[in-house]
């Protein structure tokens, strides 16, 4: 099994920032100065054509680190940020920016639901190898409650694959910006956990219909829908219910409900 190396080590605002590498894979792990072992630790994914640190992605990850005391950890996907695409990612980016340009909604479509399905299929085991491998640092373990807190777009594609598959994740948040696709819809009635979907309403991408679809599957007893206007990439979410991970991972130092 693979094992977490540390390549670099920063701190700001009280979060100690580490870069990392599991395998090939690199990553970056968001702790508290303070000290939190065995605090909560949350997933977070990024977007489609973004990476581990995109502004957004980091402001979350501290927020969530100096707010609730949590561990945070992000991975780039494959051919995503530092990782070397291969020739199947570049013919994929390629007839994705094809069909983008294009003015075929059902191409464009189809090509985003091939390429996020894709990754999400190689993005799932690494994520698995690297809870796997963070498990065995003394500060986590294997007791930490753990959460997806991803992000919408691949973060969503690649977080749903996961979270029904993945025993140890306890809670998640997702997003209705990613193509729906039967394989999402059925990975979505596979996840019993409590979730928050949160839902972009005047996406130009993603049909809302579909994104409703997607939230209808869940079979979560506990599952709630956040709709803020705004398109794929400009929204501000207000209403939010920030205290979601929080409730149902507990905070650093308790055990969660």
């Amino acid at each position: 099994m693979n094992s977490v190396h540390f390549t670099a080590q920063a701190s700001s605002n009280g979060v100690i920032e580490r870069d990392f590498t599991m395998g090939e894979v690199p990553g970056v792990l968001w702790s508290s100065v303070s000290g939190s072992d065995r605090a909560p630790l949350v997933l977070m994914g990024h977007g489609g054509g973004l990476h581990k640190k995109t502004p957004a992605l980091l402001a979350r990850a501290h927020d969530t680190v100096t707010t609730w005391g949590f561990t945070v950890v992000a991975i780039d996907a494959p051919g995503h940020g530092d990782r070397p695409r291969t020739a199947q990612d570049e013919q994929a980016r390629a007839e994705f920016r094809q069909a983008q340009a294009s003015d075929d909604s059902e191409r464009f479509e189809s090509t985003s639901i091939s390429y996020a399905t894709s990754l999400a299929e190689r993005a799932v085991p690494e994520w698995q190898a690297t809870l796997d491998a963070l498990q065995e640092l003394p500060e986590i373990g294997t007791e930490a409650p753990i959460g997806y807190g991803g992000g919408i777009t691949l973060g969503t594609a690649i977080g749903v694959a996961l979270t029904a598959i993945e025993p140890r994740i306890s809670a998640g948040i997702f997003g209705g910006g990613s193509f729906v696709s039967e394989a999402l819809i059925e990975a979505a009635r596979r996840i019993t956990v409590p979730i928050q979907f949160l839902l972009p309403w005047d996406d130009e991408h993603v049909d809302r219909q579909s994104a409703l679809a997607l939230f209808d599957a869940f079979a979560s007893k506990e599952k709630t829908l956040h709709a803020n206007p705004g398109d794929h990439r400009t929204i501000r979410w207000v209403g939010l219910d920030n205290e979601f991970l929080a409730r149902h991972l507990g905070q650093a130092g308790t055990s969660s409900p």
